[in-house]
């Protein structure tokens, strides 16, 4: 028997205290290390979408966990001067909502969302990775 692992994408973590999280939502890691659904705000990063729904609202930090996986995913894309476009492909994007993501910070606002993956009519596809999101 060798030492644990945890292969892939697919992940399960504990939810912040007072959140509902919608399957298909892009989720937040907070400063505390709990997993939250999206809000404007910084000191969290983003870390993937929801598979499943998981309803905290009524429970402490840790009460009950969430699925979720890491990767990249379609998300809506903002608008007039947050719009993503091609040119930001490689780079950070923020999170505006549990569906959209942004070119800017919001003047502060906003935490990170992950890496710029491709753009399309459709929506931004954004890359979720902990490690880099954190250190870029």
């Amino acid at each position: 028997m060798g030492t644990a692992a945890r292969l892939g994408n697919m992940r399960s973590d504990l939810v912040a205290a007072s959140v509902k999280i919608f399957a298909g939502a892009l989720l937040m890691l907070n400063a505390a290390g709990y997993v939250t659904k999206v809000a404007t705000a910084t000191g969290s990063f983003g870390i993937g979408r929801a598979e499943a729904r998981a309803d905290n609202s009524a429970g402490a930090n840790g009460a009950i966990t969430v699925s979720w996986c890491g990767g990249v995913f379609r998300f809506a894309n903002s608008s007039a001067g947050d719009m993503i476009t091609n040119a930001r492909a490689g780079k950070l994007c923020t999170i505006v909502d549990d569906q959209t993501v942004a070119k800017t910070d919001g003047t502060a606002t906003r935490s990170r969302a992950g890496i710029v993956d491709a753009v399309e009519a459709n929506g931004v596809w954004v890359r979720f990775d902990e490690a880099v999101t954190r250190a870029t």
